[in-house]
């Protein structure tokens, strides 16, 4: 059998069929069981690499959202110290906190996703990545702790909610109960999550901070065409220039690259993409420059310059305190959290299976039982390190498009996140409109399964469509899920009573037919 498929799909015939070979034919090949799922060793390194570029964002952006809590910063550290409300105002010393706070949770992040796309890797056997969640890590940073601290909770208190619903969904995943839940899922819903999932990447990759800016706010219309020179730095409407950002075409010629690769099935197209755009971007002195002559450019080429440099985590790790676990919004908290990641996070989790067509006709995977526990499991030692709930990452299928198709491809990605820790200052200078467009074509990959709806039938189709409207419009994976659920269900209502009435008329005739026989039994023992 060897590695042919490799070779013939064009991955090489000189060292890298021998390369392959060696792979397949060594102890990691025949454990990640390499020619079994019919791939080698370059193809599950090209999607590891893809799988890391289009999720490398999250090393900044996490950090950045969880930072603007305040973390483990008080009004100690304000200048002078101890003025109550310091942190929400300008204030030297707290703003000094928190850069360095923000340092540290890029170190938790990258520790996070390197132990978790690991465990996935080893243990599970498939190539999903794992990384701090979005949206948990936003709940965290604006609803519990609230901005630089003015929430409900301390930040220690919140890693203690964090640390008891991983343990949470530990029990549920060994229990087996995270995995039937993903079951009870109608197939045409399980299916419009998939869609549903890359319409609301698209949807990420297509605004200004995580995109390439093509969608901006609108006072009358929530939503509208942006790419603007000139937008509000409240609101981020557009206020002049529309569709003139030089960075948004910059981005729109990265998409062309990508979709030009793709379209001659030129291996690692998304990569090229990605990598064309940033290097543009990273040369000073243009209108697409990433490090522009400002004080916020400058101290963004200041620490690009630095290539190589780690943070240690001082202040926020072992943060956790249960020493305030008593209160209601503690617990309102827990089951947030706790529905959060049993909807939206097994909902992802199946979805990148089915994409990768690990489900069986059961609707089952191979390493299913595993990658839940790995799932759960990481979330506690992330919020050990001081960090937000973690989640299998919807841009693994940036990976699967690239041929991952076994663990392999996760243990690859947690090298990268591990390598990270080192080369933060290059990957945190990626600029978003690099990322926005292959975020655009997980997008359009994703959309393939919507073809395995029945469309014609109103009770597969209403919830399917529900399922992927909702996900983008709501700016939320569990909306979704919910949302086609519940339509499910009502449409199910019908079929339910009638099931209902059936039995119990069944239930009836053959309590009639009991009691005739039993009379006529009793008429032969008189007539006897």
């Amino acid at each position: 059998m060897g590695t042919g498929f490799c070779t013939e799909l064009g991955v090489g015939k000189t060292w890298h069929k021998g390369l392959n070979d060696a792979v397949s034919r060594s102890f990691i090949g025949k454990y990640f069981k390499l020619q079994a799922r019919k791939s080698c060793f370059t193809k599950e390194l090209r999607a590891a690499t893809a799988t890391f570029l289009t999720m490398a964002y999250i090393l900044t952006v996490n950090a950045t959202i969880v930072a603007d809590s305040g973390a483990t910063c008080s009004p100690a550290d304000c200048t002078p110290p101890g003025e109550p409300g310091c942190g929400l105002k300008p204030n030297a010393g707290y703003d000094t906190c928190v850069a360095k706070v923000r340092k540290e949770l890029v170190v938790a992040t990258a520790l996070s996703a390197m132990i978790g796309s690991f465990a996935m890797g080893v243990l599970a056997n498939l190539p999903l990545a794992v990384a701090p969640a979005m949206g948990p890590n936003a709940y965290l940073a604006y609803n519990l702790v609230g901005f630089h601290g003015s929430g409900s909770m301390s930040y220690g208190t919140a890693l203690a909610v964090i640390c008891i619903e991983g343990l949470a969904f530990i029990v549920l995943s060994a229990s087996g109960l995270r995995a039937k839940l993903a079951r009870i899922i109608p197939r045409s819903v399980r299916l419009a999550c998939a869609a549903g999932v890359g319409m609301f990447i698209a949807f990420v990759g297509l605004q200004a901070h995580q995109g390439v800016g093509l969608i901006g706010p609108d006072p009358s219309t929530l939503v509208s065409a942006a790419a603007c020179l000139h937008t509000d730095p409240v609101t981020g409407a557009c206020v002049g220039g529309k569709m003139q950002s030089p960075t948004f075409w910059l981005g729109m010629v990265g998409l062309a690259i990508t979709c030009y690769g793709l379209m001659k099935e030129v291996k690692g197209s998304m990569i090229y993409g990605i990598l064309f755009v940033t290097s543009i971007s990273w040369i000073r002195g243009t209108r697409v420059t990433y490090f522009p002559y400002t004080d916020d450019g400058d101290a963004r080429f200041h620490y690009f310059k630095q290539v190589v440099g780690f943070h240690k985590i001082e202040s926020i790790v072992g943060a956790i305190s249960f020493a305030h676990f008593n209160q209601s919004a503690v617990w309102i908290a827990l089951f947030t959290l706790l529905y959060v990641d049993v909807l939206a996070t097994t909902g992802i989790l199946y979805t990148m299976a089915e994409l990768g067509g690990f489900v069986d006709e059961k609707g089952s995977f191979e390493g299913e039982y595993l990658a839940y526990l790995v799932d759960a499991g990481t979330t506690v030692v992330a919020s050990t390190l001081g960090g937000s709930p973690v989640a299998t990452y919807v841009e693994s299928s940036a990976g699967l498009r690239e041929g991952g198709r076994t663990g392999l491809t996760a243990v690859i990605v947690a090298v990268y996140f591990m390598l990270s820790l080192f080369f933060t200052p290059l990957l945190a200078s990626v600029p978003p409109w690099a990322i926005g467009s292959s975020l655009v074509m997980v997008g359009v990959m994703m959309m393939k399964v919507v073809k395995e709806i029945d469309w014609g039938n109103v009770k597969e189709a209403v919830p399917a469509f529900a399922t992927m409207l909702l996900m983008p419009l709501t700016y939320s994976i569990a909306n979704g899920i919910i949302g086609g659920v519940g339509i499910y269900i009502v449409l199910s209502f019908y079929d339910y009573v009638v099931w209902v009435v059936r039995k119990v008329a069944k239930m009836r005739r053959e309590k009639n037919q009991v009691s005739a026989a039993s009379a006529a039994g009793d008429q032969d023992v008189e007539i006897n």
